[in-house]
């Protein structure tokens, strides 16, 4: 998930200043444009930079009316599977961020926005994030199936959960950073790793990444933390909304992330339960499955 990023910021009583942050990889197509408010037009040319992961466009607008209760969103927003955030800065009221999706690719400025509602938005992009994330996802899952015992697997989940946080709030806060792309191509090794792990598991034969577990899943965090900066570091949200970002996104993550390991646990149980039978060969489907798939993702982003 690479969020598009839509800025409207009032300067003085009639005029704004309009920024879109389209990202290059973020299934966005040429077509989708900004829809502002109701009385609101651009005045004058619009400029237009390349940046490092996105396309930025900067425009003048000349709004007539009060922009509370109006709409604003995207339009061509077609089959994209990013998300929008919008952020609204009038001069007379709190900032409020909204999040666009295809679905619904039009959000209503409030007149009065809520108090935690800049926080929520990004607590829910943070969910979003993990659960459609895939490799994010995946590895987690990994983790779960490679591991015995509710303990060990906890502690291995808290390494993880520490080692990307830390890498996150590094980057985001500009004290640490790797290229994205070979990031991403250590992300999806790490899943293969633990998928080859899995099937090479034996009883009574403990593999090193089943004694150290907590080890192994410090030191992939710290790469998934910079995948999961990617997300908000790429387009370049604004330093005021950092801390804010940061603290929700990240908390939004550890709840997705708590939500898979707990419908991992859940299918196991009830396959061990219910269908002792094929608990062996389901597991090594999911181990195969997990494994190809990585497999696919390391040569599709070492060498697209």
């Amino acid at each position: 998930m690479r969020p598009g990023y839509l800025e409207f910021s009032q300067n003085n009583a009639t005029d704004w200043r309009l920024v879109w942050k389209a990202p290059l990889r973020g299934g966005l197509t040429p077509d989708t444009r900004p829809v502002l408010p109701d009385g609101c037009a651009l005045t004058g040319a619009t400029e237009r930079q390349r940046a490092a992961a996105a396309v930025i466009l900067t425009s003048a607008v000349r709004c007539k009316l009060d922009v509370a209760g109006q709409g604003i969103g995207l339009s061509g927003f077609g089959a994209s599977q990013t998300d929008v955030l919008v952020r609204v800065s009038p001069l007379d009221r709190p900032v409020q961020v909204l999040r666009l999706t295809p679905k619904e690719p039009m959000a209503v400025i409030a007149a009065k926005p809520e108090q935690w509602q800049v926080a929520w938005t990004y607590f829910v992009t943070g969910i979003e994030h993990i659960l459609f994330g895939y490799d994010h996802l995946l590895f987690v899952v990994s983790l779960v199936l490679l591991l015995s015992g509710a303990w060990t697997i906890a502690k291995a989940v808290t390494a993880f959960t520490v080692a990307h946080s830390i890498t996150l709030i590094g980057t985001t806060m500009g004290l640490l950073g790797l290229p994205q792309r070979p990031v991403e191509a250590v992300i999806a090794l790490s899943i293969l790793f633990l998928a080859v792990e899995i099937a090479k598991k034996r009883e009574g034969v403990p593999r090193l990444s089943e004694r150290i577990p907590w080890v192994v899943a410090f030191g992939f965090g710290l790469l998934h933390g910079f995948g999961f900066a990617g997300a908000l570091q790429e387009i370049g949200l604004p330093e005021s909304d950092v801390p804010t970002a940061l603290l929700t996104f990240n908390l939004g993550v550890e709840v997705g992330q708590l939500a898979i390991v707990l419908a991992a646990l859940g299918l196991l149980y009830l396959l061990r339960r219910f269908a002792k039978a094929i608990e062996m060969p389901v597991l090594k489907l999911a181990t195969y499955a997990i494994g190809i798939t990585a497999s696919f993702w390391f040569v599709e982003r070492t060498f697209a």
